[in-house]
């Protein structure tokens, strides 16, 4: 799986909350499990945990526990 990095645009808003990533500290994530799509830009991590609550992200993808 290879990948590669560019920086984004000047204006580049984000995911969540439409900001101009750049006025804060920017995250970039993309999904590899299966060819590393598009980047997708948050303008903070505050935004990509909204983003990935709202969207169940998280549903599924970890393993089971049984005390």
């Amino acid at each position: 799986m290879s990948t590669s990095s560019t920086t984004p645009d000047v204006d580049q808003i984000c995911a969540f909350c439409e900001s101009q990533i750049f006025e804060h500290d920017p995250v970039c994530v993309r999904d590899c499990t299966v060819d590393c799509g598009s980047p997708v830009y948050f303008c903070n991590y505050a935004c990509l945990v909204e983003y990935v609550d709202e969207n169940d992200l998280t549903t599924g993808d970890a393993c089971e526990w049984s005390p």
